[in-house]
């Protein structure tokens, strides 16, 4: 039985949109043993993804931490994995496969690239769509990689769920982006309790936003007094009637759980480039998400629900 290495270190939404290819590459490594290095906020969620069956954890310590990579190297030099699928396809990852994994059978974004091919144009393509060429180029069929299935990482048992229909939002984003932003969701609040008093919306903050959600009117899901984590977080994303959300890891979970809703783009990149479009999850998109208003929004989203 081979060993066969998986890397993905994040972030949230690159984690759900690999649902698909984590599958593909089950299928094909059927008598395989697969572990997949990704970083700490992950772990506990990769644990339960049926695709993989151990999970390693690299600390993405600085590169002249000579100690740290010594420990990495012996860590993956113990497993003796015959190939590696690197689904990071990083500036890290690439330093890993040229000086220090010593894995021959490598399938990267730059591995993969044919004669006269640059990484700068492979990489203007759709997310999906550069997994999908970089899984066949390594002979790996991708029935699933094109349509993700984020269900397997549900918590079933999570029961703090409101007991009327709701709204989702998302409208935060990491601290490092926040010209991901939309800059008017209690004004979207207020048309919502004017035009559908009957529909509850519910915010889930993450690590560091409980008191960001005192700017908006909206039920608060937590865990005890805690944040949800992953698991639970897609529960309640799954239950909702509609979400809204800025172009974070929660739009991806919305759109790869089949969920009904819009998620809200300004220039920083485009809905195509990051494949998040699907069949019930549409995106907004504005040059300046500050001129993006409420009542337009409200107006794409008033169809998804029910009368």
């Amino acid at each position: 039985m081979s060993n066969i290495l998986i890397i993905k270190h994040g972030s949230l939404g690159d984690i759900v949109q690999i649902s698909g290819i984590l599958k593909d590459i089950r299928n094909h490594f059927s008598d395989s043993s697969i572990s997949i290095l990704t970083s700490k906020p992950y772990q506990s969620l990769f644990e339960q993804c049926p695709y993989v069956d151990r999970v390693l954890l690299d600390e993405r310590k600085a590169r002249w931490n000579f100690f740290y990579l010594y420990g990495l190297v012996s860590k993956i030099v113990k497993q003796q994995f015959s190939q590696v699928i690197d689904l990071q396809n990083s500036s890290r990852t690439e330093f890993y496969r040229k000086y220090l994994f010593n894995v021959k059978q490598w399938s990267s974004s730059y591995t993969i690239l044919q004669p006269g091919e640059t990484k700068e144009a492979f990489d203007q393509d759709g997310v999906l769509e550069r997994f999908q060429v970089q899984l066949q180029r390594s002979s790996i069929s991708t029935e699933h990689t094109l349509t993700p299935d984020f269900s397997w990482a549900v918590d079933k048992s999570f029961s703090n769920l409101p007991s009327k229909p709701y709204i989702f939002l998302s409208p935060f984003s990491s601290s490092k982006l926040p010209h991901k932003r939309w800059p008017h969701y209690q004004e979207l609040i207020q048309i919502i309790k004017n035009k559908r008093p009957d529909i509850n919306i519910v915010v889930a903050p993450g690590p560091g936003e409980i008191e960001s959600c005192k700017e908006f009117s909206a039920t608060v899901l937590l865990d005890g007094d805690r944040p949800t984590n992953f698991s639970q977080l897609a529960s309640i994303i799954q239950h909702a009637d509609v979400v809204i959300a800025n172009d974070t890891g929660p739009a991806h979970m919305a759109a790869h759980l089949g969920c009904k809703g819009v998620v809200l783009f300004g220039a920083h990149t485009s809905p195509q480039k990051v494949s998040i479009e699907t069949k019930n999850f549409k995106a907004i998109t504005s040059e300046n998400l500050e001129d993006l208003t409420a009542s337009s929004v409200w107006n794409s989203v008033q169809p998804l629900l029910k009368s």
